[in-house]
């Protein structure tokens, strides 16, 4: 399942994602910070479908980075090897060189809750390492899939 528009105000990227054996550990569950590399696939989808940015030319051309500055994760309850989990991604606010994230990971029924991740990520230059305003071009997509911070609570 895919959705890479973003027509309303509750409006969310999502990607279905297969639990396999290396995401999981002795258990036979998910390790919990596979769900963090699992969320930045989606991270990185999203720029590429959603947001139609180059990516790995962030990073190469623009000398531009996106990382991590705050986390929040809630572990709900436990996928297993096979599982499919459906990932949406809701942008709840951009601010000038940060962005706030909302991930929710569910099973086919979307009240199966296995994870909800809060993140917020800050635009600094490569050379620097300082935060830099979002460009502009990126920041006029993301107003596309800016969703009111009530509606992204509840993904």
């Amino acid at each position: 399942m895919h959705t890479t528009t973003a027509d309303d105000a509750t409006a969310m990227f999502t990607r279905e994602k297969r639990i396999w054996f290396h995401h999981c550990d002795p258990a036979g569950i998910v390790f919990y910070p596979q769900y963090l590399l699992l969320m930045n696939e989606v991270l990185q989808e999203w720029f590429e479908s959603g947001l139609r940015t180059d990516y790995a030319g962030l990073f190469a051309e623009r000398r531009l980075g996106i990382p991590t500055a705050r986390l929040e994760c809630d572990f709900h309850a436990p996928s297993r090897l096979g599982d499919r989990v459906r990932f949406a991604l809701c942008l709840n606010r951009i601010g000038n060189s940060s962005f706030h994230l909302h991930f929710s990971g569910t099973g086919a029924d979307p009240a199966d809750v296995r994870v909800r991740i809060k993140a917020v990520l800050v635009c600094i230059s490569l050379d620097s390492h300082r935060p830099v305003p979002i460009p502009g071009d990126i920041r006029d997509e993301m107003q596309r899939w800016l969703v009111p911070a009530a509606a992204a609570a509840t993904t």
